[in-house]
């Protein structure tokens, strides 16, 4: 290790870091456009429809994260890997 270039970091760029955030909203935003619909053409009451909503819009933003943590942590490893080559 050189001591003028600091540990190494699988850490990802921050680009990638916000696109992930990004991915994150919008598919908590359509689970919860689904759950909505669903709930409104369900013909359930406002409770519900709301429970819908909220039940689609975590368990779409929970499977997004999950991709886009296993996609950070591959980008960091494949950097670090890179830059170890070079």
């Amino acid at each position: 290790m050189d001591p003028t270039t600091g540990p190494e970091s699988a850490l990802p760029p921050v680009g990638a870091r916000v696109l992930a955030f990004a991915a994150i909203l919008v598919g908590g935003m359509a689970g919860g456009t689904i759950g909505f619909a669903f709930g409104d053409l369900g013909g359930s009451g406002a409770f519900l429809t709301g429970l819908f909503l909220l039940g689609g819009a975590v368990v779409a933003a929970g499977g997004v994260a999950v991709v886009a943590v296993l996609t950070l942590r591959a980008l960091g490893e494949w950097e670090s890997i890179r830059n170890r080559g070079s």
